[in-house]
Order: C-alpha cells, then structure tokens, then sequence
C-alpha cells in the first residue's frame, strides 16, 4: 500500500509543487488531501481517514500550525515544512519525523520519506505543552516576509537587452534543455531560469504547470478538451511548438481546482 500523506500548506504554489513531488514513481504518495488554515487541517484530521505522515507548514492562512494540535489529536507522524532554519530545528525537536526547509529538495524529500517507511507503523508526535506554547510565542514575534513574485523578465535580442512585463507572456516551455518566454504576440526568447525555478517565482494565481515541459497563464489556454486516461489536452495561444499539451494525470483535479475559484 502507498504511503497516504495529508498536505497543510497555505501557499498554492507550495502545496501544488510539494503534491508533485510526492506523486512521482517509483513509490508514489497518496494525496488525501491539502489544507491551507489550522481550521481546515482540524476538519480533514477528523474526517479521516488518519494518514501515514502529514505534512505541516508552520506559518498557516490562520495562524501557526501548532495550534492545530491543541485543538484536535494528531494521530501520525509529522514532517514539517519551513522556509526559517531556526525554527525548523525547533520544531524538529519536538518528535517530529523530520523537516524540510523550502523551497524543499526532492532529494531531501525523499530521504524524509525513506525515513518514514523505515519506522512504520511510527507512532504520532507526542507534544510537550510547554514547549509547544513557547514556539508558539516565539513564531508569532517574527512573522515571514512576503514574497513578491515576478512582474517582468529581462530578455536578450542580439545586442540588446528587453524588457517583457509578465502581462505579456502567454506561457513558458522548455524545449531541447532550453526554456523559452512566449508572448501573447507570438514572439519567444530564451530566460534563463529552469522551469523549476518559474514556478516558484510566478504568481499561482495566474500561472500553473502543466507538465514538466509547460507553464501557461490562464488568459493563455483557449480550450481544454478530455483525452484518454483521464487526462486533459490543453490548446493554447499562440499555438504551442507541441501539438499536444497534456496535464498530467496527476494533476488533473488541482488543475480544476484552479480553474474553478
């Protein structure tokens, strides 16, 4: 059986990013769910069913993650997730499984969940108040900083330099170890960034990936139309050098998701 893994991340981008990761052969993770607030995180735990792991962000849409625990028995292992060292080790301390400081590693992700099946069936963090009530007075003194995304990209042509607002980029796709900015007007130019590294600097609002080949603006895709194995095919504007722009499978729910907000 597939590890089942519950996601509390109140970052799209994060979350959608991190369920890709998990989802991946050759030992895939069950997505049983994603939560963006300790009171969505409380309503999934309690549903059920329990999962095997789950993994937890610090700062939440409502709050601090640990105050999920004050509010409901967590009854399995946990990996937290944080951009902040410090408070990762902390937060380590406290019997979790492991952490993974973001924007997470898929190596260190995959230690994590090696560790994991190591100690199944694991038992569930056992929590000292006293030390849960001062991480989270701690945390609350210092809430992150956000993090502004992208509004234009600097592109090369010949000998000069131009600018392209991100209002002008229809999509972004990496073609022979090369990734290139398409504009709605028809006109690409090689950045020079990986796909990767896009996905973590566009706004998820507006931008979602794909494939791994492809990162489209919603204004970009034109039609949507169902393919075999219960996946979508995607036609976008200008026309993609790829006749065919598949969603993943795996991706098929949050890409409506998306869609439908």
């Amino acid at each position: 059986m597939p590890l089942r893994a519950l996601i509390v991340e109140d970052e799209p981008l994060a979350a959608r990013r991190l369920a890709d990761m998990l989802v991946r052969p050759p030992e895939p993770v069950q997505i049983l769910g994603t939560a963006e607030s300790v009171v969505q995180a409380v309503q999934l735990l309690e549903a059920g069913p329990v999962p095997d792991v789950l993994f937890l962000d610090i700062h939440l849409a409502d709050g601090l993650s640990f105050e999920i625990f004050e509010l409901t028995l967590v009854r399995c292992p946990v990996i937290f997730t944080t951009a902040y060292d410090q408070y990762a080790l902390q937060a380590f301390k406290v019997n979790s499984v492991d952490y993974l400081l973001k924007p997470i590693d898929e190596a260190e992700l995959t230690t994590a969940l090696a560790k994991l099946r190591a100690r199944l069936p694991a038992a569930a963090p056992a929590f000292d108040p006293a030390l849960l009530a001062q991480l989270m007075q701690q945390m609350q003194q210092t809430a992150p900083a956000a993090v502004p995304y992208k509004t234009q990209f600097v592109v090369r042509v010949g000998e000069h330099l131009k600018v392209v607002p991100v209002d002008q980029i229809a999509y972004f796709f990496s073609l022979e170890k090369a990734t290139f900015l398409q504009t709605i007007e028809g006109r690409k130019f090689v950045v020079d960034y990986t796909m990767d590294q896009l996905e973590t600097l566009l706004d998820p609002r507006r931008f979602f990936r794909l494939n791994r080949a492809y990162l489209a603006q919603q204004s970009a895709i034109q039609d949507i139309i169902h393919y075999t194995n219960s996946r979508l095919q995607t036609v976008l504007k200008p026309l993609a050098p790829d006749t065919q722009v598949l969603v993943s499978r795996e991706k098929v729910n949050v890409f409506k998701s998306w869609l439908d907000r």
